[in-house]
């Protein structure tokens, strides 16, 4: 494992600074932010620069500079030689959750719901969990980050305790080896809080996703399409635990993001941490700064090796940018491809995706068994982590000519 290289007071990374960061107007649930700037405007960093028009979250000036171009799904801003170690604060307020919202804070390892509006629910007696499971494959900055800052998270349940007014505040953690630092810091922060405790999760994939959560720590299985409110407990993001302490101590607005890149890099192969990485940031100054590609390599990936998405080296960090994984190059699959879609791991679009860089022709399309309709033409798995057997799935494919199986399955 590379040492984490810690940007905690840095706009800059490593040795090059960010000369420009575009910022996606969509980084979360919802649709896209309308500016508050226009092009040429100065700006500091910190400084509101889009507004939600519905469901979302503002979103901030991660560098001083100026405003270089703004379109309909972006704002690019040209970043200042010299950047300062200070920002601007969110407005004082004495309201937790308002101050959530004003900083801009969302779900930083999943779909990027608004955490403002989660936490507007009542959890009398209920619990609230902070999700530090880090479930995906060689992502590692949730790990690092607790080691030395579980004290933090600590205090993010707290804090959300408080606004829920739940009894009770849950870290749950994989039992792994690679963990046990992390572990051990949380149990000591957990000492002197008597109603918040370490809990282990099953090491196993998908831990980290919100039904698993309750299943395995509270025994209640929630259906597909059923939120964690359904066992009067409401579920966080160990980063989005770190996002509402600063929103709530420091008046920080979310203008950085925790990212761990990985594969087929010089000095990541087995995956580096970068903290503090200003959002807008293209993945290309990550890869430079984890010492460029390493022989051959395939696709970007952004996020992890389950989920992630497609991306390239023009990619633009969000709130929600968890992983920049380099992959193996795909395999010259020139054949008849059957896919087998999955909730827990790659889906239709993603996996037909991947067919087509492998050349291959799809000529069959099913879903994991498991995969039922939540009521609202969306397709959730009924037991996330425990897989089926696949027989008449794969005899379907066979029977409509596909010679190969490409499947996004969690566990098989």
């Amino acid at each position: 494992m590379e040492a984490a290289v810690k940007l905690e007071s840095k706009i800059g990374l490593i040795e090059k600074p960010a000369g420009k960061v575009v910022l996606p107007l969509k980084q979360h649930v919802g649709g896209p932010c309308k500016p508050v700037v226009g092009v040429g405007d100065l700006v500091e960093r910190g400084q509101l620069i889009a507004v939600p028009e519905g469901l979302g979250a503002n979103i901030h000036a991660s560098v001083k500079g100026v405003v270089e171009s703004l379109d309909e799904g972006s704002i690019a801003i040209k970043a200042d030689a010299d950047q300062p170690e200070d920002f601007v604060k969110i407005k004082e307020t004495d309201d937790l959750v308002e101050a959530i919202k004003e900083a801009g804070v969302v779900g930083a390892g999943g779909a990027g719901f608004p955490t403002g509006i989660k936490l507007g629910t009542k959890l009398a007696g209920g619990y609230v969990i902070a999700n530090a499971a880090e479930c995906e494959p060689i992502l590692d900055h949730n790990i690092l980050y607790m080691e030395d800052n579980a004290d933090v998270i600590v205090r993010g349940v707290k804090y959300v305790m408080e606004v829920t007014e739940a009894a009770n505040g849950i870290i749950a953690i994989k039992p792994k080896i690679h963990n046990k630092k992390a572990i051990e810091a949380l149990k000591k922060a957990c000492s002197k809080e008597k109603s918040v405790e370490v809990k282990l999760l099953p090491d196993m994939y998908p831990a980290g996703d919100e039904r698993v959560i309750i299943r395995e720590l509270m025994g209640v299985e929630l259906k597909p399409g059923q939120l964690p409110l359904e066992a009067n407990a409401v579920i966080c993001n160990v980063e989005t635990m770190k996002n509402i302490v600063w929103a709530i101590e420091d008046r920080r607005p979310v203008i950085t993001k925790d990212v761990t890149v990985g594969g087929r890099l010089k000095d990541a192969k087995n995956g580096k941490v970068f903290f503090n990485v200003p959002i807008g940031t293209d993945f290309e100054t990550l890869l430079d700064a984890s010492g460029g590609y390493y022989g051959h390599y395939g696709e970007i990936v952004a996020g992890g090796p389950f989920t992630g998405k497609k991306g390239s080296e023009q990619t633009s960090v969000t709130k929600t940018t968890g992983g920049i994984l380099v992959a193996m190059p795909f395999p010259n699959e020139k054949r008849k491809v059957g896919i087998i879609a999955c909730e827990c791991g790659a889906q239709e679009e993603r996996l037909r995706q991947i067919a087509e860089e492998m050349g291959a022709e799809v000529v069959a399309e099913k879903k994991c068994k498991r995969m039922k309709d939540d009521g609202r033409g969306r397709y959730r798995c009924e037991l996330p982590g425990s897989c089926p057997g696949q027989a008449e799935t794969v005899l379907y494919l066979k029977k409509h000519g596909a010679e190969v199986i490409l499947t996004g399955t969690c566990q098989d």
